[in-house]
């Protein structure tokens, strides 16, 4: 059974959704403490949605200097799959393992509503075997979710069909070079099952997995 971790950090708070939704998809999902450094033993790491350490800081700033960010970039160098969700896409930009960074959204506003996305590059571990121009839908919860890019170059793996909250090149989820690291604005674990209003989120999970299992 693919072992995915899934991080905790203090203001996290979509863990245990996450931990669901990998489970359901037949994932030994397990829940660790950031503070621990060591990951040996997992297939693949998931930094999941919230607000860590409150984003008192700066979003995802004081996160990327927790222990566990060693295992993670780790994994990352090893070519595992890594997967940051909203907070955790975040902090994967802090971190240096994603290009970019995110200021407040477009209007200033929090953003809370179902978003249409499109596929635009089926290489990453996040979209692998899916067509370019597929159409997805999944909820937005953010109000840093503006994407910079700035002077980097960013390899953007979904786009906004509608850009509510400006990010540059209409980015809703970027991976690195090696396709192996994605960070993902929208959350692909809160649509996942129908009742909910979509399960296109297990059409991306569901790459993940198999990329860990590989």
């Amino acid at each position: 059974m693919t072992k995915v971790a899934v991080i905790l950090f203090p203001g996290t708070n979509c863990e245990l959704d996450t931990v669901e939704a990998l489970g359901n998809l037949g994932a030994d999902a397990q829940i660790v403490w950031h503070s621990d450094s060591d990951l040996a033993g997992f297939d693949g790491v998931v930094l999941p949605g919230g607000f860590a350490h409150g984003d008192y800081l700066r979003t995802g700033a004081i996160a990327r200097l927790s222990p566990v960010m060693k295992g993670v970039a780790s994994m990352a160098e090893a070519g595992r799959p890594v997967l940051g969700i909203c907070n955790g896409f975040q902090i994967l930009c802090e971190a240096g393992l994603l290009p970019g960074g995110f200021i407040a959204n477009r209007g200033l506003s929090f953003l809370c509503k179902w978003v249409d996305l499109e596929v635009a590059d089926q290489g990453s571990i996040l979209t692998a075997g899916m067509q370019r121009g597929t159409h997805l839908r999944l909820p937005l919860n953010s109000y840093e979710g503006n994407f910079v890019a700035g002077s980097r170059e960013v390899r953007v793996v979904l786009t906004y069909r509608d850009n509510l909250n400006g990010s540059e090149h209409a980015a809703a989820a970027v991976a690195n070079e090696a396709g192996n690291v994605v960070g993902v604005m929208p959350h692909p674990e809160r649509a996942s099952a129908d009742w909910l209003g979509s399960a296109d989120g297990n059409l991306l999970l569901g790459s993940f997995l198999q990329a860990a299992a590989a």
